[in-house]
């Protein structure tokens, strides 16, 4: 069976060492990890190696609903791109390219079965586009 991918991206205004670190780094996933503003992600941790775990739980803030997300890196060149498997072995690519000050940030995933493609889609730019908004206001 073929895998569907699904692609999302967001341009940012910061330099790609500060998009990377704050993209990787725990203290900074927390505060973004997010699709709307009744979530959270009240914990993350990134062993950001080959064969390292990225773990980041996401829950409603009123506490009906939550789960971690993990994932294995497989492949890592810093600030440029890495790739990790998630638990069910949907591969993960994200890309950061240096554009005259900003930041392009293009993710790629493995579509699962669960939801329809278009929300899945919109969850995931939901996420990148908080990301963007946290970062541009620090």
């Amino acid at each position: 069976m073929e895998t569907t991918k699904i692609t999302i991206s967001a341009s940012i205004s910061a330099d790609i060492q500060k998009t990377w670190n704050y993209y990787t780094l725990p203290a900074h996933i927390t505060k973004w990890n997010f699709a709307s503003d009744d979530w959270h992600c009240p914990s993350a941790s990134n062993d950001m190696q080959v064969g390292g775990k990225y773990i980041g739980r996401m829950e409603a803030k009123d506490g009906s609903f939550g789960f971690d997300f993990e994932a294995i890196y497989s492949e890592i060149k810093p600030y440029e791109h890495f790739t990790y498997l998630s638990e069910d072995d949907r591969q993960i690519d994200v890309f950061f390219k240096s554009n005259a000050g900003n930041t392009e940030i293009t993710i790629t995933f493995d579509a699962e079965n669960e939801n329809p493609i278009e929300l899945q889609q919109q969850g995931w730019q939901a996420i990148l586009n908080n990301f963007k908004k946290y970062i541009e206001a620090n």
